[in-house]
């Protein structure tokens, strides 16, 4: 039992969510060779294997799976812990408004630390594209806009988002059609405005095949076989190809992500799960 170690524990967790030992090496802060030495430590202590290692990746054995579950669970309960002790009064709502590119992959985790280390504060997600969240956080209707820079939202820098031409397993091939057929967010997408010049600039005739301001909307049509999708880097699925220039296509821009506040925002509810989420997307 004294293997179990919460240290350890965590990247446990942090391996088994990346599917990477190098980025999970990133998000606790150790050094590759650290986490893969403690996790090797931990699977001759038990006596089993807890991942299957692969070229590029590694996935939870069954008996992985069984550890992670009480791993998230311990995790879970130090972090109440901890906030029962140290941030036992701060309590309020805070209204976030995310695109669904960000809100599938980039908020949960966030979302879910904050709520573990805060309780007693309510947290709303106003899911809509960025360019509809830039009036919102300007007359209060959100405290805080984690979205993609647009023309009337100025907020703090907070990263550089990749990204990259996705397609559907089994219809990685689409991308040698002309014209291109594309699945993209409506106009005023950043995304697609990058997408579509991108094209352009490299002389490939493309045809607009669909369009939605759901992310669900476009992977469906992905799912389809119908069109190539245009995604921040993280909003691919994993078990999506990503196609790029050995496929002729262009690269795209990257889209520039912020965190937006509103005036009302000025309080420690919205100070907390700003400098969260900045810290967590920094990495």
């Amino acid at each position: 039992m004294k293997t179990l170690d919460l240290d350890v524990l965590t990247m446990i967790v942090a391996v088994a969510d990346t599917g990477n030992i190098s980025r999970a090496a990133e998000v606790v802060h150790r050094s590759q060779s650290a986490v893969s030495m403690q996790i090797k430590t931990l699977e001759i202590a038990l006596g089993k294997p807890l991942f299957v290692r692969k070229p590029r990746s590694v996935s939870p054995t069954q008996d992985g799976e069984v550890l992670l579950t009480y791993a998230r669970r311990m995790l879970a309960l130090r972090d109440e812990a901890w906030a029962a002790v140290v941030r036992p009064d701060v309590t309020g709502r805070v209204s976030i408004g995310v695109p669904d590119d960000y809100a599938s992959s980039l908020l949960p985790p966030i979302l879910k630390k904050f709520s573990a280390t805060y309780p007693k504060v309510e947290i709303r997600v106003v899911g809509l594209p960025s360019v509809a969240l830039a009036p919102m956080v300007k007359d209060g209707s959100v405290d805080l806009v984690c979205a993609t820079r647009v023309k009337g939202l100025s907020g703090e820098f907070i990263r550089l988002e990749p990204m990259e031409w996705a397609a559907a397993p089994g219809a990685d091939e689409i991308w040698r059609e002309r014209p291109l057929p594309i699945a993209v967010f409506l106009p005023g997408s950043v995304a697609r405005e990058n997408a579509i010049r991108s094209l352009e600039r490299a002389k490939i005739p493309y045809r607009t095949s669909y369009e939605s301001p759901s992310l669900l909307g476009l992977l469906s049509m992905a799912e389809a076989g119908l069109a190539i999708v245009p995604l921040a880097q993280c909003a691919v699925p994993a078990h999506f190809a990503r196609l790029g220039r050995t496929h002729g296509l262009p690269e795209i821009p990257a889209l520039e992500m912020v965190l937006a506040r509103s005036t009302a925002s000025n309080r420690p509810p919205c100070d907390f799960l700003a400098e969260k989420i900045v810290a967590e997307l920094r990495r």
